[in-house]
């Protein structure tokens, strides 16, 4: 068993965990009508198809994390080999959690903390290739 796989995969999870939970709390709850699962409102800035498609694309970045900590958990199984075709995937994995992180630490000025997880991903996936 890859532990760094397993590890990169128990992190890329409970990111995506945290990042769907903060989210519905700290943005789409003011967004909300009562009774409503979807967002529409979006005040003067946003009309309702606007906050529809935020709400699905923010959730979406959780089930695509989710989708990497699935394969990173196969990774590190032993019956996995580590052919050309499965190092390509791990290393797929860990350079777009990288670029993810740029992403993030660019966009927010180094504020919002989600780089740091995502580059801890990449990093840790990184040694599990290599390992």
């Amino acid at each position: 068993m890859n532990w760094y796989f397993v590890t990169a995969a128990a992190l890329a999870f409970t990111i995506g965990l945290v990042h769907s939970v903060l989210g519905e709390r700290l943005i789409f709850r003011r967004m909300r009508s009562s009774g409503s699962i979807i967002p529409t409102e979006g005040g003067q800035v946003l009309r309702e198809a606007h906050v529809r498609i935020l709400w699905a694309s923010w959730h979406l970045v959780t089930v695509l994390g989710w989708c990497m900590a699935a394969l990173l958990v196969w990774l590190a199984l032993p019956s996995s080999a580590q052919p050309p075709a499965l190092s390509f995937v791990a290393k797929a994995i860990a350079v777009s959690m990288l670029v993810s992180s740029l992403l993030i630490f660019i966009g927010t000025q180094g504020r919002h903390l989600g780089w740091v997880g995502l580059l801890a991903v990449a990093v840790v996936a990184g040694w599990g290739w290599q390992a």
